[in-house]
């Protein structure tokens, strides 16, 4: 009988069958533990619902408002939030492209959008590409907010217009679950500078036991903030291109304005299997994060037995965490740290390291921004096998500088 915890479910060589970018960007001898992909099945609920699409030939356009509806009713269920409205929602084809949207409604070319570092790298590239600059104003060293930081990164930004703070809730790569009065005081910060909030919350669904999911606009003084949302993450549908962008109440006239062509991006698949999986996926993702929380604890004992030098704090959200391997004193065979922000596919300091010595893909501290050099961010949603010989491997670069051990299979 195979597992209830849904990691467990695949083998390897099943996973390498994968054509996606998490299989294909290394060769086979090396472990994956990079870009935000799980290795889990797809929920039944999103199987059939794909499934039945294409017998019936139903491969068209989106229409409805039907996506929107299930994320409003999962709200409910899970956070017990009522404050999506569909009329104040919109389909965009994925969270960053909405997230680029909603900034340009909000900001003007050349204009200044605040960032916390470290964070997702396509928060720089996507800022730059649309003619926009990034303010940094960095976490705290437990990965958290800090307030006095974002306040001078709000009065730098305000200077040259309209500046909007690009806020990602949960955070990725610290796995910091923001509480409601963090949130509450962003809002406050934001309203006294007249700075506009755009809040990423596509890891929202994976919060993990004992930290709570505040969303932003159900905090005093969010109205005037936007939020974007997807079932991506939680349900691993990130090939499956869709997500939901939701204006607060008092920026709903914003959200009115954005162009009818951006609703033309999103798959007609991809919302019917995002639907499917907000309103018959429950089960499945209370099984996902059983096996993210199981695997927590054990990165944190092979951490402690492989790499004690190695400096993180426990992840409250997300399947990911953050490494901080500065004590390891690993070259870089790689690139240059400062040419690699905001670059996903980045490969420098421990990150070449192991991936070189270890053959383990790890990603880059350094893409992630100011404060990640010498960091690495490890996703631990995958099977205990393939986490332990991984954790391994790193272990054994870091004690000598190579690995003799045959490529796991």
């Amino acid at each position: 009988m195979a597992s209830a915890n849904p990691f467990e479910q695949l083998t390897l060589d099943e996973l390498r069958r994968r054509t996606s970018m998490k299989w294909r960007t290394h060769p086979a001898d090396v472990l994956p533990l990079w870009v935000a992909e799980m290795d889990v099945a797809p929920a039944p609920a999103v199987v059939a619902a794909v499934g039945d699409a294409l017998a019936r030939g139903d491969t068209g356009y989106p229409a409805g408002t039907g996506y929107a509806e299930a994320l409003r009713d999962f709200a409910v269920r899970r956070w017990g939030w009522h404050g999506i409205a569909v009329e104040r929602t919109r389909l965009v084809p994925d969270v960053m492209l909405g997230a680029v949207e909603v900034l340009r409604l909000v900001t003007r070319p050349g204009g200044a959008v605040v960032v916390n570092c470290p964070v997702y790298p396509p928060f720089y590239a996507f800022v730059e590409h649309m003619d926009r600059h990034v303010v940094e104003a960095p976490l705290t060293t437990a990965g958290r907010l800090e307030p006095g930081a974002l306040e001078a990164a709000f009065a730098i930004a305000t200077r040259g217009g309209p500046a909007a703070y690009l806020l990602c809730n949960p955070h990725n790569p610290t796995g910091v679950a923001h509480t409601r009065e963090e949130l509450t005081a962003v809002a406050a910060l934001a309203g006294r500078y007249g700075v506009r909030v755009v809040a990423d919350e596509i890891h929202a669904p994976l919060v993990l036991p004992g930290a709570r999911f505040t969303p932003y606009l159900d905090v005093p003084g969010g109205d005037a903030g936007f939020s974007l949302m997807s079932a991506s993450k939680a349900f691993n549908l990130p090939g499956l291109k869709c997500a939901v962008a939701i204006a607060g109440a008092d920026a709903a006239d914003d959200l009115a304005r954005m162009p009818e062509e951006v609703g033309h991006g999103p798959s007609h698949l991809g919302a019917l299997a995002h639907t499917a999986a907000l309103r018959d996926g429950d089960e499945w993702l209370d099984a996902v994060l059983c096996g993210l929380d199981a695997n927590r604890r054990l990165l944190g004992d092979l951490l402690a037995a492989h790499l004690p030098a190695v400096g993180w704090v426990r992840p409250e959200a997300t399947f990911l965490a953050w490494l901080d391997c500065t004590a390891l004193g690993l070259d870089d065979p790689g690139a240059d740290d400062a040419d690699a922000r905001g670059d996903v596919t980045a490969s420098t300091g421990p990150a070449a390291a192991f991936l070189e010595r270890g053959r383990v893909a790890v990603s880059a501290g350094a893409a992630f921004g100011t404060g990640g050099a010498g960091h690495v961010r490890l996703n631990f949603a995958t099977s205990t096998a393939v986490l332990t010989r991984a954790v391994e491997r790193m272990g054994k670069v870091a004690a000598d500088g190579r690995t003799t051990e045959r490529p796991y299979d």
